[in-house]
């Protein structure tokens, strides 16, 4: 019941698929606690009523999860969490993270002539703000 509730704080981007963020919604949820492993994740047709989407839109974005071994369904009950998704969700960030952020950061870095020991302060100081 907790992720029908989660979903109630969740503002859709039009800018993005909707069943790419409904799909990250919940990797969120599971990143977070919010959804445990074994849990029973909310159902298509619960997301198309809830967003007045069609359930083909919201069955998209939970089978890219179940394509990626993160939910699994139980015939006649709905579906769930994976065991291990957490922590192959976390590798996924981070990964991510390292792409988009670090690597980014570091080729800026270069052509400020920033150093390796001035990005660390920097970094230190960013986690004090």
């Amino acid at each position: 019941m907790k992720a029908v509730v989660r979903i109630v704080g969740f503002m859709m981007d039009d800018s993005r698929p909707i069943f790419v963020q409904i799909a990250e919604q919940i990797e969120d949820d599971i990143i977070e606690s919010r959804m445990p492993e074994e849990s029973q994740v909310p159902s298509t047709n619960q997301f198309a009523a809830f967003y007045q989407i069609n359930p083909a839109t919201a069955a998209k974005g939970v089978n890219l999860l179940v394509d990626q071994g993160i939910l699994y369904k139980k015939r006649g009950i709905g579906m769930f969490v994976a065991e291990g998704a957490r922590a192959k969700l976390m590798e996924k960030r981070k990964e991510l993270f390292y792409e988009q952020y670090v690597v980014t950061m570091v080729r800026e870095a270069e052509k400020l002539g920033i150093t390796v020991e001035q990005l660390t302060e920097m970094v230190r100081r960013g986690e004090k703000a």
